[in-house]
């Protein structure tokens, strides 16, 4: 009787240890997703800021429209730039 309980004891514990090692497998694994995605954010942020440039070159150098063009994207910049002038005065 005593036997089997302490081999049920046993039992518990290596899958005690066995989930105890999965969850630190599976926090280990969610720690570099989350360094991946941050990675992947200031990516697509970096590449999202290259297209606005490009854009903005594109407007420039562009012989048809090129100057209506070029005229609201400056626009729009200065724009931004006063909400965020007016954010920072608050």
């Amino acid at each position: 009787m005593f036997e089997g309980i302490r081999q049920h004891i046993e039992k518990l514990i290596a899958l005690y240890e066995a989930e105890k090692q999965a969850r630190e497998r599976l926090a280990d694994e969610l720690r570099e997703s989350r360094s991946a995605n941050e990675a992947y954010r200031q990516r697509i942020a970096e590449l999202e800021r290259q297209v606005d440039n490009l854009k903005l070159t594109q407007a420039f150098t562009s012989s048809e429209g090129g100057n209506p063009a070029a005229k609201e994207k400056i626009e729009k910049m200065i724009r931004q730039l006063d909400k965020c002038i007016a954010q920072l005065e608050r």
